[in-house]
């Protein structure tokens, strides 16, 4: 499985806004921040306004702010709006096809059941874990670098 870049850029968006508090960032300045493309992180961060993860604000001053203390945005969260709810595994039942079909389909297959018990296990840590986790094992000064680069910025 792989999870897209956007769910990086999320979390780092995520992450800054943490830092910088109630100070909105555009999305020309988290480009800048982290050397992306505009145009392919407004689509990833309009997909978290849209979840309720972040809010804009329209104007000169305006930009992106987080919707929720961080303590209330999971990474789960994060990664089920920029990648979407569907599940890592499409079961489409092979099974039933060729030359090993046979009637006994009355329940799911062991393919299927170990693919779907491996994606709830990952789901469910990205659910444990918290925008403020990552603000709380940032390494030292991450958060003051961070507001520096910002402030140059302004």
């Amino acid at each position: 499985m792989r999870i897209g870049e956007g769910v990086e850029w999320g979390l780092h968006c995520c992450l800054t806004l943490a830092w910088l508090d109630d100070e909105p960032v555009s999305t020309a300045k988290f480009a800048t921040l982290f050397e992306l493309p505009p145009a392919y992180l407004k689509k990833r961060l309009q997909a978290l306004v849209r979840a309720g993860i972040l809010v804009s604000t329209p104007g000169a001053r305006g930009g992106f702010l987080l919707a929720r203390p961080p303590e209330k945005i999971t990474l789960m969260d994060v990664v089920a709006a920029v990648e979407g709810p569907d599940e890592a595994f499409r079961c489409t039942e092979i099974r039933q096809h060729g030359v090993a079909h046979t009637q006994e389909f009355d329940r799911p297959c062991g393919v299927a059941t170990a693919m779907r018990k491996a994606e709830l296990a990952w789901r469910r840590e990205l659910a444990t874990q918290t925008i403020a986790d990552l603000v709380a094992t940032a390494p030292a000064g991450a958060a003051a670098r961070m507001r520096q680069r910002h402030a140059r910025l302004t």
